[in-house]
């Protein structure tokens, strides 16, 4: 197995399922052999959380003949929320963990990768409740990047970013509320695209009106476009459905790109540092940019530089630890107390209790006006907004962590980390991190890409064409 393991372990989620659909090997071999790596390669980056192999085997064995896109295709799910009946999930909580809770359902996102012909046999690590742009939830010890073993794989979906990254699947589950697909696809070197606010329903359990939405981390845009091909569309009762694309979102990686007014920024209004490799990796891509005949200036929504937005940020995102303590209550089947988490988000759970309805009313239309003001510098002509996806290169392990006397530390210092990923959960917009830089030491450093609402097909076509002129597929981590 150990040879099939590594043949394998560098294809892409379209290779892969090519070779079952032509018979060079079946859907339980390909199966064994993520398995395989996931035994030796876990161990040193810790990416995983709960599994179940004889499930999947059992599934790989049962899958239909045809008829499914990605049919044998080795998959993790994120540990948090992405419920599938019979299986293990801890949303990175230790009273989840201690409880070894059980979901009772599936969600349609995770029903959706299942019709695809997806083998699912895991979970990634998550920071707790998704609160963290680092994985390293007290439950279950950090995650390690694959580029890096000191060094955070980013955060929330930290464990299926290092899964992708180390070659054990080829593609992943993830999600994003603040930057939880961007962040760790920056940080271990992968493609992650945030979707349009109602793009991926978030049925039955979740609102997708909220700040989060759900897709995956992927090392080749094709496979980007591809899950998204199989995954998008409205569910039962969605408030927000993004319109429906033209065409396949496959077909825009081969479509003619035409000439793209594109505006970049580098620096915060909010004054806090961006580092010179985040730096360069904007100048670099703009160059790149002009090379291939779009026109680039310095501009970007002056509504990034509101200074107040991180404070109405906080208002929502507390609220969501409230509801999602409420959640560890209705799930465990008793009353939780302060030990069942981690100190950061008890007490922001607790913040948003001294919040009134009126408070959180403000927050939200604030937060709509928000919305309007950064949409209309694409209303006004242009077509993507180049940023950094994250102002700091990969930082260290503990860097990020629970302090007993400062509780909201992880925040503060979260807040340096990100700052160009957030506002585009406020706005709803599509936004997508591609891996078009390294560190001299080879550390990965992503670049953002935001388009206009609805607009995955911009986005998709110019990554495309990014990628084939600065191809990254072929770097992989020394393990």
């Amino acid at each position: 197995m150990g040879s099939l393991a590594e043949e394998t372990r560098w294809l892409d989620a379209t290779n892969q399922a090519k070779l079952v659909s032509s018979n060079q090997i079946t859907p339980l071999e390909l199966l064994e052999a993520a398995l395989d790596r996931a035994e030796r390669i876990n161990p040193s980056i810790n990416a995983l959380t709960w599994t179940w192999f004889d499930r999947a085997r059992e599934e790989a064995r049962t899958l239909p003949e045809s008829g499914q896109p990605l049919r044998g295709v080795p998959f993790i799910l994120k540990d948090l929320h992405a419920a599938l009946v019979g299986t293990r999930m801890s949303n990175g909580n230790r009273a989840m963990k201690q409880a070894e809770y059980i979901c009772d359902h599936t969600t349609t996102l995770v029903q959706r990768y299942l019709d695809a012909g997806l083998l699912i046999f895991g979970r990634g690590n998550s920071p707790e409740f998704g609160a963290t742009p680092t994985t390293e939830p007290e439950a279950w010890g950090p995650t390690r990047n694959p580029w890096d073993l000191s060094r955070t794989t980013g955060g929330s979906s930290g464990g299926s970013a290092a899964a992708v990254a180390a070659g054990i699947v080829p593609a992943a589950h993830a999600s994003d509320g603040g930057g939880s697909i961007r962040v760790p696809a920056a940080c271990c070197g992968l493609v992650g695209l945030k979707v349009s606010q109602g793009r991926i329903t978030a049925a039955p359990n979740r609102d997708e009106t909220n700040l989060g939405v759900e897709h995956v981390v992927t090392r080749t845009v094709r496979d980007c476009a591809a899950l998204l091909d199989a995954t998008h569309g409205p569910g039962i009762g969605d408030r927000v459905i993004a319109p429906q694309p033209l065409r396949p979102f496959t077909e825009e990686l081969t479509a003619p790109c035409p000439t793209l007014r594109i505006g970049f920024v580098t620096t915060r209004a909010d004054g806090f540092h961006v580092e010179e490799d985040c730096v360069t990796a904007v100048h670099n891509t703009v160059k790149t940019l002009q090379s291939l005949g779009h026109r680039v200036e310095e501009s970007w929504p002056k509504a990034l530089d509101d200074t107040k937005a991180g404070t109405r940020f906080l208002a929502l995102w507390s609220t969501n630890m409230s509801l999602a303590r409420n959640g560890v209550e209705r799930m465990l089947g008793r009353a939780v107390t302060k030990d069942d988490f981690e100190l950061m988000n008890w007490t922001m759970a607790e913040y948003a209790k001294s919040m009134s309805a009126t408070d959180y009313a403000q927050a939200v239309q604030d937060a709509a006006m928000y919305r309007r003001a950064i949409a209309a510098w694409w209303s006004d002509g242009f077509d993507i907004l180049v940023t950094p996806t994250t102002s700091l290169v990969a930082v260290p392990l503990g860097e990020i962590v629970n302090n007993p006397a400062s509780p909201m530390d992880p925040m503060r210092r979260s807040a340096e980390f990100l700052g160009f990923t957030q506002p585009f959960n406020v706005s709803g917009q599509p936004a997508i991190s591609l891996p078009l830089h390294r560190t001299q030491q080879g550390v990965p450093v992503g670049v953002q890409l935001v388009a206009a609402y609805g607009r995955e097909d911009v986005l998709l076509r110019l990554s495309a064409q990014l990628e084939q002129a600065t191809p990254w597929a072929n770097y992989h981590p020394n393990l």
